[in-house]
């Protein structure tokens, strides 16, 4: 079996050169977390390995910082690789070490995720899907903007109901008291989190993804039943960019005995799923689904969904299919009120998930992200009671 023992992460700044955490480097946000899990009681000689997802591997972010951190933070003997699953990198990193501590591959390790969105921007990678002309065209890569107004305009939802999603997640937000939340650079709050927002600021923002060249042909030729691209997204409902990261330790029973370190949760599944790389944003779903039934078990029986809010319009679906309210999805405000930091989101998510199900008294919890080009994970935890 695979346990979560500990479970911290930055602040999320905001990710422009005005935030907060703009002048602290991605691996400067790896080493603060590694640094303090040591405070945190975990010997370094004891870690078998470090996964870190990040999803703009250039720049700051380039050249392995999983394993550049491991260095710096003087872990020298401690192996470090940087995974890429786009917006699901962290979840996976997560996902991936629990299955070679299953597997008895390794014993104890560090997974989790980083991105600094306000010194590697989001497609500064140059990457074909997005970047060459004759690549776009065969897969329709469309703008994450435009997928969300897609997905709004096929589930017909409308503009006051996206609104009113948006509200109720700065209204969680603005009431949360983050888990192993780690102070970087002066910062001890998620910077991005809007607790004056009203319905009436939400209704008169304009949208966001109106205006962006042939992005609509590419969506309404993918698929023409849409009609007419309806733009109903705003900034309000869409998921801010931000600075951040977010570590796991996990090990086997042994590791938690031989550490002292006291395991919290266990990861009993995961699940990756691809879904239609235009609609792109429902695999996130799409994997929560696997995941649950690949257990044996009922959305029902779900205590806690931390799903990544990749738009208004993909958690109404999310609630609508899965019968999650909203004690039950993204309890303390999600993605859209407190920014999302791509590879670091999922790890953030699923040390949220065990912390939600301790303070409720949950068994079953579900961490999701969905990802770029129809990607998706899920991880589904199981509190520890004893």
């Amino acid at each position: 079996m695979t346990y979560v023992l500990d479970f911290v992460r930055t602040p999320r700044g905001k990710g422009s050169a005005r935030g907060a955490l703009h002048g602290v480097s991605p691996v400067d946000l790896l080493v603060t977390l590694q640094r303090a899990l040591v405070t945190r009681g975990l010997d370094p000689s004891e870690v078998d390995d470090v996964l870190v997802g990040a999803a703009s591997q250039v720049g700051d972010q380039g050249a392995n910082p999983a394993r550049t951190a491991t260095l710096l933070a003087g872990w020298g003997d401690v192996p470090g690789a940087t995974l890429n699953r786009f917006c699901a990198s962290g979840i996976d990193a997560v996902a991936q070490t629990a299955s070679r501590i299953r597997a008895g591959d390794v014993a104890l390790a560090v997974a989790g995720g980083v991105e600094s969105t306000s010194r590697v921007p989001m497609f500064s990678d140059g990457g074909p899907l997005f970047g060459d002309p004759a690549t776009v065209a065969a897969i329709g890569s469309v703008h994450m903007g435009i997928a969300a107004d897609l997905n709004a305009t096929l589930d017909g939802w409308t503009r006051e109901e996206l609104d009113a999603y948006g509200l109720e997640t700065q209204a969680k937000a603005a009431g949360d008291e983050p888990d192993g939340l780690v102070p970087v650079a002066g910062l001890d709050h998620d910077e991005l989190v809007r607790p004056a927002t009203t319905a009436e600021t939400l209704a008169a923002l304009k949208p966001a993804f109106a205006d962006l060249p042939d992005q609509d042909a590419l969506a309404l030729a993918a698929h023409p039943e849409a009609g007419r691209l309806e733009h109903l997204h705003t900034v309000g409902t869409s998921p801010a960019l931000a600075d951040a990261a977010a570590l796991l330790v996990l090990g086997d029973e042994r590791a938690a005995e031989r550490t002292g370190l006291r395991p919290r949760a266990r990861v009993v599944a995961s699940a990756t799923a691809a879904t239609d790389p235009v609609i792109m944003l429902t695999a996130g779903q799409t994997a929560v689904e696997k995941v649950i039934a690949r257990a044996g078990l009922r959305p029902a029986d779900i205590d806690v969904f931390e799903f990544a809010e990749a738009f208004a319009a993909l958690c109404l679906r999310f609630r609508r299919d899965l019968g999650a309210g909203p004690d039950r999805l993204n309890p303390n405000g999600g993605t859209i009120a407190k920014g999302h930091a791509f590879g670091a989101t999922g790890a953030i998510l699923v040390g949220d998930c065990v912390a939600e199900l301790e303070r409720r008294g949950g068994r079953y919890g579900v961490a999701a992200v969905s990802g770029a080009a129809g990607l998706g994970v899920a991880v589904l935890l199981e509190r520890v009671t004893a």
